[in-house]
């Protein structure tokens, strides 16, 4: 009886070794597999933060993986046109992508409430809804149906109002103004009497300095003076009522996310996090300078618009907001849950943030 119990002893402690050895050899395996992937962007290549973001993320991921998943960047047009990345991505034309999810309003109206709703969340609110707060879950099963895993991919702050050739003195010099605007911005201005339209920002400088368009927002002066706006409008306007806080996104075919390894995912998800934080970063340091270069170099006439165009544009906003609400089941309870946040979050930053710029400019 000895015998035969020492000899099914050996047996199963083998048996264990080889389990364990097979489960080793498949880790190794694991860890040895390399992934080449391609990242599409609604922007010119390399074009100063909205560009280099991709760019950098792709950086931090071929560090923290050590080289196993190299991501290839092409910017707007290079691979495919600017407007066709989220159609590329959810296909698998492409892995990745980077852009604005209000430039696919045409897939899902919702969409437009993961960059940015006018008189809405600012960064630091989108961020905390988004990772704290529901956003990101919400927004993950809106984009189940295509196939596709949004990540936050950066935010450039409060935006500009935008670029004029004429002057807003009042509501009626909306009125057929034909506008470069997008996403829920671009359906208030309509609402109001412009016509607004949605043009890549490599095109620009040409439709503004032809004529093409009377105005346009692009992001702010950090970008802004890049593409040289300056040279073609003559007033500049602010406050961005309609990008308070636009929140750039990561979009990864559902099915080549899958593929990866664990630890290849975790490290996808934490260069998202962190290209989303240095993008605001970046421009609130940059934007600074840029404005006092466009006013005092460049001759730049800064404006405000008028509180009269603000309160109309607020009213319309709101109307407009409803009725997106009204879309679907899901339109709703994204729209409840942004405007739960922002309530909450609307009343802390009245005794924190607005009441600590207040006593920070008082003489």
């Amino acid at each position: 009886m000895r015998i035969i119990l020492a000899i099914l002893m050996t047996m199963f402690l083998v048996g264990c070794g080889d389990s364990d050895s097979q489960s080793n050899t498949i880790q190794a395996s694991q860890s040895e597999q390399t992934f080449e992937w391609k990242l599409v962007t609604t922007w010119p290549k390399n074009y100063p933060g909205l560009g280099l973001a991709p760019e950098n993320f792709a950086t931090k991921v071929a560090a923290m993986s050590a080289g196993r998943l190299k991501i290839k960047v092409y910017g707007a047009g290079q691979l495919v046109p600017a407007f066709e990345v989220f159609d590329a991505v959810s296909q698998g034309t492409a892995e990745m992508g980077h852009g604005a999810s209000y430039y696919w309003t045409g897939k899902s109206k919702a969409a437009a409430f993961f960059t940015s709703v006018p008189f809405g969340l600012n960064a630091q609110e989108m961020n905390g809804w988004l990772h704290y707060g529901g956003g990101l879950e919400l927004w993950r099963e809106l984009y189940d149906e295509f196939n596709l895993v949004p990540y936050a991919g950066g935010n450039t702050g409060v935006q500009m109002a935008g670029w004029f050739n004429r002057e807003i003195n009042s509501m009626e010099d909306i009125k057929g103004l034909k506008m470069r605007i997008p996403g829920m911005g671009g359906d208030v201005i309509t609402r109001a009497g412009g016509i607004s339209v949605t043009i890549a920002g490599g095109e620009l400088y040409t439709a503004m300095q032809t004529g093409v368009i009377d105005a346009l927002e692009w992001v702010s002066p950090y970008n802004d003076i890049a593409l040289g706006f300056h040279q073609v409008a003559k007033y500049y306007y602010y406050p961005g009522w309609h990008e308070p806080g636009p929140t750039l996104e990561l979009i990864i075919n559902k099915d080549a996310l899958a593929s990866l390894p664990d630890d290849l995912q975790a490290i996808v998800e934490t260069a998202a996090r962190a290209v989303n934080q240095d993008m605001l970063d970046e421009y609130t340091a940059r934007n600074n300078e840029a404005l006092i270069s466009l006013v005092e170099t460049h001759g730049v006439q800064l404006r405000k618009l008028p509180d009269e165009v603000i309160s109309e544009l607020r009213s319309i906003s709101v109307e407009m907001l409803e009725e997106l609400a009204d879309d679907s089941d899901l339109s709703r309870r994204i729209a409840e849950s942004v405007k739960a946040f922002q309530r909450q979050a609307t009343a802390y930053h009245a005794i924190s943030e607005e009441a600590y710029y207040q006593a920070r400019k008082q003489k």
